[in-house]
């Protein structure tokens, strides 16, 4: 029997579905099989349009952690299973370091999940002296380290958790700079009248451009081009 790791996310777009897809699970889109369940629709004048739908199943990675195919984190855990949760995401982490050879701290607890349909979040924080050795060019190192933990993890419960590790407070600092950029560049593009690319972004970078402007007014976002160099796309509405 095949097994596999599946999540399936709807948004307003299809590109925008697929990268808060790559984001919630920390990889990159060669790492899963996409499929478009739905491609949504504007709707009259804009109203009653359907949002997108589409599915991403982890390949090879997530099979050799031994999930169950569908399996995800339930919305819900009782306060046992949180506890259990973090207790187990915080000796993987620790042990990980370990077999690393860096010393550090690592501080775990829920968080609060984007929306109603999302399950909670499981936040790691690493703290201790110089760990620019964890993050890596363009937080490579870390969303490796991400990933990891989320297979062994999920081995563990049974079911694959939503784990989202920072290094002192590197993926806030990160967020909030991506968010002033997107909001910089959409009066650019909307200035110039001309689409604006952005540098290429891992899958939870982008999905952080997205969300940004989800609800402008006057302009769009769109993913372009191919993993690694997959960047977003701003586009003014007038065009």
């Amino acid at each position: 029997m095949e097994h596999r790791t599946t999540l399936e996310i709807i948004a307003p777009s299809v590109d925008e579905a697929i990268d808060k897809g790559l984001g919630e699970l920390g990889v990159e889109e060669s790492q899963v099989e996409v499929e478009v369940l739905d491609q949504g629709g504007g709707g009259l004048f804009g109203i009653g349009g359907r949002q997108a739908r589409v599915k991403l199943t982890l390949k090879s990675a997530a099979q050799a952690a031994g999930l169950p195919r569908d399996q995800r984190q339930p919305i819900k855990l009782s306060a046992a299973e949180a506890e259990n949760l973090v207790s187990i995401t915080k000796a993987t982490v620790a042990e990980l370091l370990e077999h690393m050879g860096v010393r550090a701290g690592v501080e775990v607890q829920m968080g609060e999940p984007d929306d109603q349909e999302a399950p909670v979040p499981v936040l790691v924080d690493i703290k201790g002296g110089d760990l620019s050795i964890l993050i890596g060019r363009h937080a490579e190192t870390l969303n490796a380290l991400q990933l990891i933990t989320r297979l062994i993890v999920g081995k563990e419960v049974g079911y694959a958790a939503h784990i989202v590790i920072d290094v002192e407070g590197y993926r806030k600092r990160r967020e909030e700079g991506l968010r002033e950029l997107a909001r910089k560049m959409a009066k650019q593009a909307v200035s110039t009248g001309r689409r604006q690319s952005l540098e290429p972004m891992s899958p939870a970078e982008r999905r952080i451009i997205h969300m940004e402007l989800r609800h402008s007014s006057e302009v769009t976002t769109e993913s372009t081009g191919e993993e690694p160099r997959r960047k977003v796309t701003i586009v003014p509405k007038q065009i």
